[in-house]
C-alpha cells in the first residue's frame, strides 16, 4: 500500500493542477486544501511477473483459432426485467468460462490474472449469440463493463454486462388472467456441437433484488434453465434457454375495464323502474349505456396487440354490451306491444262496426243497440269470440295482446305472458342471468 500526499504551497505563485491529475478522497471534515490520494498498488515485483507472464502468453497466441477444448460453462446474473406487449427488456451480466491450454503459465506469486477490457480483444472469445433478441447493447460507461480473468491452469472467465430486448410470444386467450414463460435463448453462431458444448454451471442463474425490477403488469413466479440441441443444415448446435415465468396482474384492468362495464350494465337496468310512458327518459338512458359500452370496448382493445382470436376480456365486454343492448330492445318491445293493445289490428277494423266494437270493449257489448229478438245472436257471438281467442286464431303473436285472452291459455302449449308486466319480468331475469354469467366466467378463467 502506497500513500502520496500533496499540500498547497505557501508561495505567492500557485500552479493549478490539471483535472485529470487530481483525485480527491476523504471525509467532509478534512481540510479542503489538503488533497490526499490513496491507491491500492500492486508491488513492483508482482507487476513485473504479470507483465512477463502476459508477454509470454501472447507471444505466439493466435486469437482466431478455437482452444483445444470442446466445452465451456455459462452463467447469467439477472439485474432487472422490463416487460411490454410482445417483448421484454432484460439487464444481465453474462459470464462464460472455458479452458484455453495456450494460456497456461507457471507462477508462484499469483494463481490468477484479473485484466481489463483492453485484454479482451487479444484472446479468443466464444461467438455466443442470443437467438430471440431484437437488439442488444453493451454498457460502456464509464469504461467497458467487461471482466477477464485467467488462471494458471488456462481457465478463462469472461463477463459482460448488456441490455437485451428479446421476443416473447404471448398467448393472450386468457388475457388479462394469463400466465407466460418468456425465454432467453442463446447458442454459438458458428461452432456446432462437436466443437463447442455449452453447459450450465452450478447456480447458473441468479437474480438481484426484485424490488428494483420494473414489472408493472406482471408478477415474477420464478425461472428455469434448459439445454436443447437444435438441428440445422449447418449442423447440430447446443441451445441454452432461460425461462421467466410470469403471471399478469389484474389490478389495472379491473379498475379500467371490468368495474366500469359492470356498473354500466347495472345502470341499464334502471330503465325497468321507469314508467313505460316516459319514452324520452328510457330512450336516452338506453342510448347512453350502449355508447358507453362501445367506448369501453374500444379502450380495452387498445391495450392489446391486434390478435385475431377472442380473449377473456373481449368475451366479458361483448356479453356486457349484449346485456345493455337487450335492455334497450326490451323497452322497444314493451312500447310496440303496448301500442298494439290500444290499437286494433287492421283486419279487425274492416269488420262490421258493431262487431268490431264488441270485440275490443272487454266483454261489455252494446246489447241495448240491437232488437230484443237478437239476444240469442249476441250470446252466440260472445261465445265464438272467446272460443276463437282461446284457440289462438286471433292472438297470433307470442304475447297476449287482447283483453279477452288474458284469462285463457295458448293453443299447443304456448306460454301465457302479460306484456304489461314485461318490466317486472326483466327486473328479475336480467340481474339473475348477469350474476350467473359472472360466476361461470370468473370460476372458469381463474380456477379451471
Amino acid at each position: 500500500r502506497f500513500t502520496t500526499s500533496t499540500s498547497s504551497s505557501s508561495s505567492s505563485s500557485i500552479t493549478k493542477p490539471l483535472f485529470s491529475d487530481l483525485l480527491e478522497y476523504g471525509d467532509d471534515d478534512e481540510d479542503p486544501n489538503d488533497t490526499t490520494v490513496n491507491q491500492m498498488l500492486v508491488p513492483r515485483s508482482h507487476q513485473e511477473d504479470a507483465t512477463l507472464i502476459l508477454n509470454n502468453l501472447l507471444k505466439e497466441y493466435d486469437k482466431t483459432l478455437r482452444p483445444d477444448i470442446g466445452g465451456k460453462g455459462c452463467q447469467i446474473s439477472i439485474l432487472s426485467l422490463l416487460f411490454s406487449l410482445q417483448e421484454y427488456q432484460i439487464d444481465i451480466i453474462f459470464a462464460q468460462t472455458w479452458v484455453d491450454t495456450r494460456l497456461q503459465y507457471n507462477s508462484s506469486s499469483s494463481m490468477r490474472l484479473t485484466l481489463n477490457s483492453n485484454m479482451v480483444g487479444l484472446i479468443w472469445l466464444p461467438d455466443t449469440i442470443f437467438r430471440n433478441s431484437k437488439n442488444a447493447d453493451s454498457h460502456w460507461i464509464t469504461t467497458p463493463n467487461q471482466l477477464l480473468r485467467i488462471w494458471n491452469n488456462g481457465k478463462v472467465l469472461y463477463t459482460l454486462r448488456m441490455t437485451i430486448n428479446a421476443e416473447c410470444q404471448l398467448q393472450l386467450h386468457n388475457f388479462p388472467m394469463d400466465e407466460h414463460s418468456c425465454p432467453l435463448v442463446f447458442s454459438s453462431y458458428g461452432y456446432p456441437r462437436d466443437e463447442i458444448v455449452y453447459k450450465w454451471n452450478r447456480n447458473s442463474v441468479e437474480t438481484s433484488d426484485q424490488k428494483y425490477w420494473r414489472l408493472y403488469q406482471f408478477d415474477f413466479m420464478g425461472l428455469r434453465n434448459t439445454t436443447d440441441v437444435l438441428t440445422t443444415t449447418a449442423g447440430e448446435y447446443v441451445v441454452m434457454s432461460v425461462y421467466f415465468d410470469l403471471s399478469r396482474r389484474m389490478g389495472y384492468f379491473t379498475i379500467q375495464t371490468y368495474i366500469p362495464c359492470i356498473l354500466t350494465v347495472v345502470l341499464s337496468w334502471v330503465s325497468f323502474w321507469i314508467k313505460s310512458d316516459a319514452t324520452p327518459a328510457r330512450t336516452a338512458l338506453g342510448i347512453t349505456t350502449v355508447l358507453t359500452m362501445t367506448t369501453l370496448s374500444t379502450v380495452a382493445r387498445n391495450s392489446l396487440p391486434r390478435v385475431s382470436y377472442v380473449t377473456a376480456m373481449d368475451l366479458f365486454v361483448t356479453v356486457c354490451f349484449l346485456f345493455v343492448f337487450a335492455a334497450m330492445i326490451e323497452y322497444a318491445m314493451l312500447n310496440y306491444y303496448s301500442y298494439s293493445i290500444r290499437r286494433p289490428p287492421a283486419k279487425t277494423q274492416r269488420m262490421n262496426p258493431v262487431k268490431a266494437y264488441s270485440s275490443f270493449t272487454m266483454g261489455h257489448t252494446p246489447r241495448s243497440m240491437m232488437p230484443m229478438g237478437n239476444s240469442l245472436f249476441w250470446q252466440d257471438y260472445d261465445d265464438n269470440c272467446l272460443y276463437e281467442c282461446l284457440d289462438g286464431k286471433d292472438c297470433k303473436s307470442f304475447f297476449c295482446c287482447y283483453e279477452e285472452c288474458k284469462e285463457g291459455g295458448w293453443r299447443k302449449g304456448r306460454i301465457h305472458v302479460n306484456i304489461g308486466e314485461l318490466d317486472a319480468y326483466s327486473r328479475v331475469f336480467f340481474p339473475t342471468s348477469f350474476l350467473l354469467f359472472n360466476i361461470v366466467y370468473w370460476v372458469s378463467y381463474l380456477y379451471l
